[in-house]
């Protein structure tokens, strides 16, 4: 992966593909993995960009660093620049709905069109587990590491409608682990604010671009109404909906979500 430092610290990130840019952003607890086959599948027809957002995945984690919504709606408008993309396509899961959103309503950044995937962006959010740690962060910062770990695993989890396979749980727990990644985890959830959902949900009924949303029905995280409300507040959005998928649809429903992006895309 390549590199590029931020004031939140240093962001890696890879590009594969050739065509028009699409550019695919992770949310939280996650990384950029969960794009690994979606983004090889886009590939064929576009250069697909992704990265893992300072504090997440590969990226720098340290103490005292800022991984607000904030901050990462300016590293991502920045990035942008970096990567020389003056209206490239974006795919936006979770958290990276929010920042997506914030770098465009609040930092200037343009897009071509933008798929937004179970995206936090209308408040309320966070599951209750979410919202129990984000309140009570410094004690949970200091459960032994097993603890830790069998927590995180769990909390993942619940993140698929239908089981995530043992490897790719795996693959989304291991950045948290160790003395680093279990800072980090709870850094995150401490610095997650409605505030800054707050500051642009005003903003949704201005933008003029192609939308698409999409949302897994059985998303005990962010329910489908979430997906609702904001298909409403965005003039021309629509909403794709997806039977028995959880919030994770790259893993729970790769096949049909890949097909609906490429056509959005196309």
């Amino acid at each position: 992966m390549e590199e590029f430092e931020t004031s939140s610290g240093t962001v890696r990130w890879s590009r594969t593909g050739s065509g028009s840019p699409v550019v695919l952003l992770h949310g939280t607890p996650f990384s950029s993995f969960v794009w690994r086959d979606i983004a090889a599948a886009l590939a064929g027809r576009h250069e697909v960009f992704v990265w893992d957002m300072p504090g997440y995945g590969r990226s720098e984690m340290r103490n005292g660093q800022d991984v607000s919504l904030g901050a990462q709606g300016a590293v991502f408008a920045a990035l942008l620049e970096h990567w020389g993309l003056e209206s490239p396509s974006v795919v936006a899961h979770d958290f990276g709905g929010a920042v997506a959103l914030r770098a465009h309503l609040l930092h200037g950044a343009r897009y071509r069109r933008l798929a937004l995937v179970d995206a936090v962006a209308v408040a309320p959010w966070g599951s209750p587990f979410f919202r129990l740690v984000r309140e009570n962060a410094a004690v949970f910062e200091q459960l032994p590491p097993h603890l830790h770990a069998a927590l995180v695993r769990e909390y993942v989890g619940t993140a698929s409608g239908c089981g995530l396979r043992a490897d790719v749980l795996d693959a989304l727990v291991a950045p948290w682990l160790g003395e680093t990644g279990q800072a980090a985890f709870y850094r995150q959830i401490a610095q997650a604010d409605e505030r800054y959902t707050d500051e642009i949900e005003p903003l949704l009924g201005s933008m003029d671009l192609p939308v698409r949303v999409c949302w897994g029905e059985a998303d005990s995280w962010l329910p489908v109404e979430r997906g609702e409300a904001l298909a409403t507040r965005i003039p021309g959005a629509s909403l794709q909906r997806f039977p028995g998928a959880g919030h994770l649809l790259q893993e729970d429903a790769p096949a049909k979500l890949t097909a609906v992006l490429a056509d959005f895309l196309a």
